[in-house]
């Protein structure tokens, strides 16, 4: 009889193990934004696949992309798997899009430490008017009311949170009925939901079980990884002048290949994770300005009033280019000032540097004999021509005039192989006749 009894139990454990998977947790440190929405739609996905008993989101935020926010929010609500959500660790928040997110788990937590709250939607640059701010708003409090009704949370707390951007500790929370408990610690957070019965968004109750059953992270994959790296804003940046550099010193300097190279996959990467960020039209046009006038500046010398509107410009575009209002998406204005200013330097001197190449005389071919000094060797006639020589070679010669043998003339032009010379003016000869006297060692 005991041994039929240990039996059983082996099998109800079995399958128990087999209804029941993992608990699994992913981290969302940082913005909100459509990798981090990504990365908790493929964990869902995953809890879903595995039948995880729960999802853990560990949280800190300080907000988001309002559009990624309810991309996260509409996947937690209808998940298969519970989800639980909990701020942590110690002095970490859940501001503004993280509010929405916090809220809508099955179960809401907090470590002792945190805050959550300061929802109030907000626009870039405090561009916001009173009819745009009131529509905004309105959508934000039908979404809150949905959530926090449902799962049975203070909705005047919440709302004040969005209307007045009022943040509430983890301890003002607890007590206001915003959040389900508070834990220290991941240990603390998983006794405490050890039995504990929810009820999903659709109304089923569900307990949960947590004793004996291990935790597994998900990490992101090698993908999100390197678009979670690119989409910081500061880091595209400078990925992006990377990039125009590169590829402008492979325009002007053809054929040293690396720079073109290292340039065009610079300015692809920077292109990718600028998609993934909000960036204005207004942003993109003053850069695009600034690179005309720093080229400008060297190409028609602007005594400095064209570079100075193209680093203006350049300042003013980077500041722009990023449309949000939360810091962790925009680009730091210290970096943009020296991001500004280095590329500023280094663009107008190889666009100088250009210029003086395309302007210098030719040195090479045929051209670069134009204005070389040579000595006749058979006389020139305006009929039938006659021969110099010049740079080291003999070459035919042609003039308007008798030139005779032995006289200096200077190349004024290349013709069919064929040189058009003139004489030299005394004033001319004398300085000639000088130059090589100064050349001549002394004896």
């Amino acid at each position: 009889m005991a041994r039929l009894l240990v039996i059983f139990v082996s099998i109800c454990t079995i399958l128990v193990v087999a209804v029941h998977g993992d608990i699994l947790r992913v981290e969302v440190d940082g913005a909100i934004d459509p990798i981090t929405s990504e990365f908790i739609q493929q964990a869902v996905q995953t809890a879903q696949e595995e039948s995880a008993e729960f999802l853990l989101i560990r949280l800190s935020t300080p907000g988001g992309l309002g559009i990624s926010m309810q991309e996260i929010v509409q996947t937690i609500l209808n998940s298969p798997v519970p989800i639980v959500c909990y701020v942590a660790p110690r002095g970490a928040h859940a501001a503004s899009a993280g509010f929405f997110i916090l809220l809508s788990a099955d179960v809401a937590a907090m470590a002792p430490g945190t805050n959550t709250g300061s929802a109030h939607p907000v626009f870039p640059f405090g561009m916001e008017n009173e009819v745009m701010m009131k529509k905004v708003q309105n959508d934000a409090l039908a979404n809150l009311r949905s959530i926090v009704k449902q799962r049975k949370r203070n909705y005047e707390m919440a709302e004040q949170g969005v209307l007045e951007s009022k943040s509430y500790t983890a301890a003002e929370s607890l007590e206001g009925g915003l959040i389900d408990l508070i834990a220290d610690d991941e240990s603390d957070l998983l006794r405490q939901l050890d039995g504990r019965e929810i009820v999903r968004f659709g109304g089923e109750r569900l307990e949960l079980r947590t004793q004996g059953i291990p935790v597994r992270t998900l990490e992101k994959s090698f993908r999100q990884r390197v678009l979670t790296t690119i989409a910081d804003p500061n880091f595209a940046l400078i990925l992006g002048v990377i990039g125009l550099l590169g590829l402008y010193l492979e325009f002007t300097a053809p054929g040293m290949i690396i720079p073109g190279v290292v340039g065009g996959i610079c300015l692809l990467l920077s292109l990718l994770g600028f998609s993934l960020l909000p960036v204005t039209l207004i942003g993109v046009l003053l850069i695009l300005l600034a690179i005309g006038l720093f080229i400008a500046e060297a190409t028609i010398q602007g005594f400095g009033v064209l570079g100075i509107g193209g680093v203006v410009s350049m300042v003013l575009g980077i500041i722009f280019l990023i449309d949000s209002p939360y810091p962790a998406l925009r680009i730091d204005l210290g970096l943009a000032l020296a991001v500004t200013i280095a590329f500023a330097l280094i663009s107008i001197f190889l666009a100088h540097l250009a210029v003086r190449s395309h302007r210098s005389k030719v040195q090479t071919g045929e051209a670069g004999l134009v204005g070389l000094v040579g000595t006749v060797i058979s006389e020139i006639t305006p009929d039938q021509g006659g021969r110099i020589f010049v740079s080291g070679e003999n070459w035919r010669a042609f003039a308007d005039t008798h030139i005779p043998k032995g006289e200096k003339v200077r190349v004024v032009a290349v013709e069919n192989l064929d040189l058009k010379v003139e004489p030299l003016d005394s004033g001319e000869l004398a300085r000639t006749r000088f130059s090589k006297a100064s050349r001549k060692p002394a004896q």
